[in-house]
């Protein structure tokens, strides 16, 4: 590592090369005003101890998890968020001199995205609270879209390649009478499904791959939004395809800002506006 003159945060992810979380944090010391450098590195299940443990050192503000570490991150950490301790999965590590605690910025991150789409969540004439999502996906990721969909009081259907996996997350507690369970997607209630959430790797820098291989998108509720987690590239074959059914699709780029800002508050104290990590993404594209 560098000098401890300079703080200093990381991205732990393997891979780690493909990812837009230097430019958008480079972006946000410079607005900001503060001295400050972010690196990412490819680190191994089998080396995420020790590059943990490397976070207790001065100068070192934390670091952003990635595939394939949110979930085993848990155990090296001192301390928990109350949202990361639910989740069960850790995003973003917080050096506070030598202690270690683990944040989940991914649930708040995907409220504040999905809120900027216009999905409306609560009680009201065209959705009702009960109105089923779709969370594709049982990994850190997913254990995060499920939180906060349960906490926007939706019931929630899970849909992994392996179905112990999804039974597993779905024993999440719930919130009210929102509720989560495991599912095939031929058990699903198709045509009452507004919100598909991507939270799978499926797609991830493979454009021919996709979570929902065949999968017919006009059965989907009037008005449905399929948003898939994964940004590069822009435009995964989910998203082309439920276009091409006059389905709206987004990818996971305004979620992917969202929760860098909270990480970066959560490093240095400062909020820098969304906006700058926005235009930071422009650029690095």
């Amino acid at each position: 590592m560098s000098s401890p003159d300079v703080p200093r945060a990381f991205l732990y992810a393997d891979p780690a090369a493909h990812s837009l979380s230097p430019a958008m944090h480079r972006a946000a010391f410079r607005h900001a005003g503060l001295r400050g450098e972010y690196t990412a590195l490819r680190v191994s299940a089998g080396e995420l101890g020790e590059a943990v443990a490397r976070l207790r050192e001065p100068g070192v503000l934390g670091a952003n998890l990635s595939l394939p570490h949110k979930e085993a991150a848990l155990a090296h950490l001192d301390d928990l968020s109350e949202a990361a301790r639910a989740i069960g999965a850790v995003n973003t590590v917080v050096n506070r001199q030598g202690h270690l605690t683990g944040e989940n910025t991914d649930a708040p991150g995907l409220s504040a995205a999905l809120g900027e789409l216009g999905v409306v969540f609560g009680r009201n004439e065209t959705h009702p609270t009960n109105d089923p999502v779709v969370v594709l996906g049982a990994g850190g990721a997913a254990r995060a879209a499920v939180y906060t969909l349960l906490g926007l009081e939706r019931n929630v259907y899970i849909v992994n390649r392996t179905r112990e996996r999804a039974e597993e997350l779905a024993r999440m507690p719930g919130f009210g009478e929102a509720k989560a369970r495991a599912a095939d997607p031929h058990e699903l209630p198709w045509p009452e499904v507004r919100l598909i959430v991507n939270a799978s790797s499926a797609g991830l820098d493979a454009p021919d791959e996709t979570p929902l291989p065949g999968f017919d998108f006009t059965a989907l509720a009037p008005g449905a939004l399929v948003y898939d987690m994964v940004y590069r590239p822009r435009e995964t074959r989910l998203m082309r395809e439920a276009r091409a059914a006059g389905v709206r699709a987004e990818n996971g780029l305004s979620m992917l800002a969202h929760q860098a800002r909270l990480a970066f508050l959560a490093w240095t104290g400062v909020d820098v506006p969304t906006g700058v990590f926005l235009e930071a993404l422009e650029v690095a594209r």
